[in-house]
């Protein structure tokens, strides 16, 4: 007999497929309609997305747990690392951990990322799909590389890399949040 959690994420992967949309964007498409019952937001998907009773309502079910509030004495990051992204808390602790190193600063959770600060914000981190985190860097010195892409101007960062692996919690790497903490002071 199959995993429930293994038929779940199988069965969530196959209405990314089929929509073209991430969770996170049904997620959001649910929550922009200002529709709070399941039966109503079910209906909605069916209707806008073309979606079966079954996946509809299984979309919206998991939606509704995403967006449970975290009881106040647990941990924030539980909650940014849960479901399919849960396995990628180690490479946030292994990066973390690295830059903890530099010194002193601020760790800020956000609803979907932490943001890292000294005076001013240097850095964000969170999950970026099932299989990565971003990493976010305010640096105006860095130079786009083939890993560190360059952001539009006004935005939160002004690069973000993915990790995938802790091999690329490298020395490369390190050196660019360095740069941007250091800047940060």
């Amino acid at each position: 007999m199959a995993d429930p959690q293994t038929a779940v994420a199988n069965q969530l992967r196959n209405i990314e497929s089929k929509t073209g949309k991430s969770f996170a964007q049904l997620c959001a498409l649910i929550e922009k309609s200002g529709l709070n019952k399941v039966g109503e937001q079910r209906k909605m998907l069916m209707e806008t997305l073309q979606l079966g009773y079954g996946d509809a309502n299984m979309v919206c079910i998991r939606a509704k747990e995403a967006q449970a509030p975290v009881a106040a004495s647990s941990d924030p990051l539980d909650a940014i690392y849960s479901g399919a992204k849960a396995p990628l808390r180690g490479l946030h602790d292994t990066l973390i951990a690295a830059i903890d190193k530099f010194g002193p600063y601020e760790k800020a959770p956000k609803k979907a990322y932490i943001s890292l600060r000294c005076k001013k914000q240097f850095a964000m981190l969170g999950p970026a799909t099932k299989e990565s985190i971003e990493l976010g860097l305010n640096s105006k010195t860095l130079k786009p590389s083939s890993r560190l892409k360059a952001m539009p101007a006004g935005g939160m960062c002004q690069f973000t890399t993915r990790i995938s692996n802790a091999k690329e919690i490298n020395a490369e790497l390190l050196v660019w949040v360095r740069e941007a903490y250091d800047a940060a002071q």
